[in-house]
């Protein structure tokens, strides 16, 4: 599949564009696919049985609780490790933290960290810490595909998608396995609203935007939708607009959205005072550094 010539070739429709992004975002499915499958497969790879505690707690707060939250999987490990090796309470149980070198030459070396990518520089150097990386994505994927079903969008998210159609050419834009994100869109029934499902396996969130939007579309009529820093950064990065759903504020953010958002954004009132003033709330919602 040539995940870039469909990006590119992306044909535009309507004089707007909307990227949302999935996880925490559209649909209630952060919390239990970060606690329920990502973390116990976390413990469970590294080694981190004997400070499962103080690994659980990492690992949701770089996930879930903070100004990470929401970044590629690659990305956690390797910020997640980092803390656990700084955290007293884990290096006093004599605890052999894993080495994390080759993930992260690989990060700088990779743009689209996903499991393709990971299969094809595990095949070709056949390097240890890597297999064992695999071996942890790949479990998280089967865990997910087994336990994460069932979950609907979160109210209000109809609404948005109903005031844009006909108005507004749509894609996803997610650090999800494109897998799980075409189930999730199809299982709920929103997946005819899309014009593209872009996932881990396109690159970054900025690459989706920029090859998807970036030039085909006014700047200010290209809205990027997101629960995450990460989202923000993808927006700033393309000179695009941003609407911040809130964690833990999710009904009310879709409500606002869909209530003045929307009207802001279709009458070019949106950038300035507007948009500033949704950052600066979503600033105070996650913080940088864990309070331990």
């Amino acid at each position: 599949m040539d995940y870039m010539a469909q990006m590119t070739s992306l044909q535009k429709k309507h004089d707007f564009f909307i990227g949302f992004d999935s996880d925490g975002c559209v649909f209630d499915s952060m919390e239990i696919k970060q606690k329920e499958c990502f973390c116990p497969c976390f413990i469970k790879h590294f080694g981190l049985q004997p400070a499962s505690k103080y690994a659980r707690e990492i690992w949701e707060f770089v996930n879930l609780y903070s100004k990470t939250r929401g970044c590629n999987r690659f990305l956690a490990i390797q910020r997640a490790i980092a803390l656990c090796k700084a955290r007293k309470e884990i290096t006093a149980r004599g605890l052999n933290i894993a080495d994390t070198s080759a993930l992260d030459t690989w990060i700088k070396e990779e743009s689209k960290l996903g499991n393709p990518a990971l299969t094809a520089k595990v095949a070709a150097s056949a390097n240890e810490e890597l297999k064992k990386l695999l071996a942890w994505s790949v479990e998280v994927n089967e865990r997910i595909a087994d336990m994460v079903y069932g979950i609907p969008p979160f109210p209000g998210v109809k609404d948005v998608l109903d005031s844009c159609k006909g108005k507004v050419d749509m894609i996803v834009v997610s650090q999800t396995p494109l897998e799980a994100l075409a189930r999730e869109w199809k299982e709920n029934k929103i997946d005819n609203y899309l014009d593209l499902i872009c996932g881990q396996e396109h690159g970054t969130k900025t690459e989706h935007l920029k090859f998807c939007a970036v030039g085909k579309y006014d700047a200010d009529k290209i809205l990027m939708i997101g629960d995450a820093p990460g989202d923000q950064k993808a927006a700033q990065a393309n000179g695009v607009l941003f609407f911040p759903i809130i964690p833990g504020r999710e009904e009310e953010c879709w409500s606002k959205l869909n209530s003045e958002g929307l009207n802001h954004f279709f009458n070019g009132t949106y950038s300035g005072a507007y948009q500033n003033s949704l950052v600066a709330e979503f600033d105070k919602a996650l913080p940088e550094n864990p309070s331990w």
